[in-house]
């Protein structure tokens, strides 16, 4: 499990910094539910559905991710959160690539683990 230790730490000081970058205040509960939407997207359909159980074919797990976050800009909008700017695209691609990241490295380390017992 140092694996998902290693990709979990390194993923958060490349989210740090990120942000910091791109001056964005993470900890308010408008961008905690943005990014965690984002990579636990991730982590399930592209990283677990896609490249670990080869379960949903690519181009359809990026429709469905498509539809996803087109719903939460809508909802967004509905409620007149006005935050579309390029740097929170490029923080939820990031998300989605970490968490796809996280989860394929998850559930490989989890095999290794239960077939060694």
């Amino acid at each position: 499990m140092k694996l998902i230790g290693i990709v979990t730490v390194a993923g958060l000081m490349l989210l740090y910094f990120m942000d910091a970058a791109f001056k964005l205040d993470l900890m308010n509960l408008e961008m905690l539910t943005h990014s965690a939407l984002r990579f636990f997207t991730g982590f399930i359909l592209i990283g677990i559905g896609v490249f670990y159980a080869h379960k949903i074919k690519l181009k359809n797990a990026i429709y469905l991710i498509l539809a996803l976050v087109l719903a939460d800009d809508i909802m967004d909008y509905v409620r007149k959160v006005e935050d579309f700017r390029f740097e929170i695209t490029i923080h939820g691609i990031y998300m989605l690539l970490w968490g796809s990241l996280t989860g394929y490295v998850f559930m490989k380390q989890l095999k290794n683990k239960t077939d060694k017992k």
